[in-house]
């Protein structure tokens, strides 16, 4: 499957993608220093910078999942509760521009992270705004707030993750992905995560962070810091397209690839193709 990203950061979702073998068509970094790593890490990727100056028409009917992190600020419980900017702020109001490149994009799958206050900033109007936007646009979501602990991190890091699937898809009901990626964690391996106990699980140890004389350049160390604090999980994350690649009918992605145990043919030579990318 194809794999194009949206606010990618130092490239959570991008690396979720490598890891399950999907193909990282783009990637769209404003911020140098994590453009950078990931120009290094997927070289063969187009590179954006500003989402606010990128027509991504030219990847239409070429990318089957699209993600985002769009900026938490505006919406972030370190700013405000429940009254704020929200989307209608500078920051967070860029998921107007994720909602245009999926107009243009036309992806089979959305997925987009926030904090989990998006849900209820400004009463919920935000969050039903993008929900109304994606609708008109022809996509069904689903979204629930999912914890780093629920996959063995020593922290909780609660996410909200939205997955919305073109309706062109034809899922029946009762077809969904975040219900069936972790099962619910008893609360109090949740209390144990904010220790340096793992709530379950193999789990790398995590480095304390630091504050020491160790040499190292205070920006290195900032920038750094920056790029872990703003990324996804991506355990988690591969948990999601895992289920992703197993809702996605076999005519419909763009790649020839292997699912529930057979092998089938891309789109690629155009058949299929008509059917389902209008």
């Amino acid at each position: 499957m194809k794999h194009g990203s949206l606010f990618s950061g130092i490239g959570g979702f991008d690396l979720a993608a490598e890891w399950i073998g999907w193909e990282n068509v783009f990637h769209c970094e404003v911020d140098q220093w994590s453009r950078s790593v990931l120009e290094k890490k997927w070289p063969s990727a187009v590179s954006y910078s500003d989402i606010k100056d990128v027509d991504f028409t030219k990847h239409q009917g070429d990318i089957d999942v699209l993600t985002g992190g769009f900026p938490c600020q505006d919406v972030s419980n370190a700013k405000q509760n429940e009254r704020g900017k929200g989307i209608e702020g500078d920051r967070s109001g860029l998921v107007y521009h994720m909602l245009r490149a999926i107009t243009q994009v036309k992806p089979l799958w959305v997925v987009a992270e926030n904090v989990s206050n998006l849900l209820k900033i400004n009463g919920g109007r935000d969050f039903g705004i993008i929900l109304r936007e994606l609708a008109r646009m022809g996509y069904n979501a689903e979204w629930r707030v999912l914890y780093a602990s629920d996959v063995g991190a020593p922290h909780k890091r609660g996410r909200c993750y939205l997955v919305a699937h073109s309706n062109r898809l034809g899922l029946i009901q009762g077809q969904h992905v975040l219900s069936n990626v972790r099962k619910e964690v008893k609360p109090w391996y949740r209390d144990f995560a904010r220790t340096i106990i793992q709530a379950w699980g193999e789990w790398d140890t995590e480095p304390p962070v630091l504050r020491l004389d160790d040499g190292f350049p205070r920006g290195l160390v900032r920038r750094h810091l920056k790029g872990y604090g703003n990324a996804v999980v991506p355990p988690l994350v591969k948990d999601i397209f895992k289920v992703i690649e197993e809702l996605t009918p076999c005519e419909h992605s763009l790649n020839t690839c292997t699912n529930k145990g057979y092998m089938y043919q891309s789109c690629e030579d155009g058949s299929n193709y008509e059917n389902w990318k209008q």
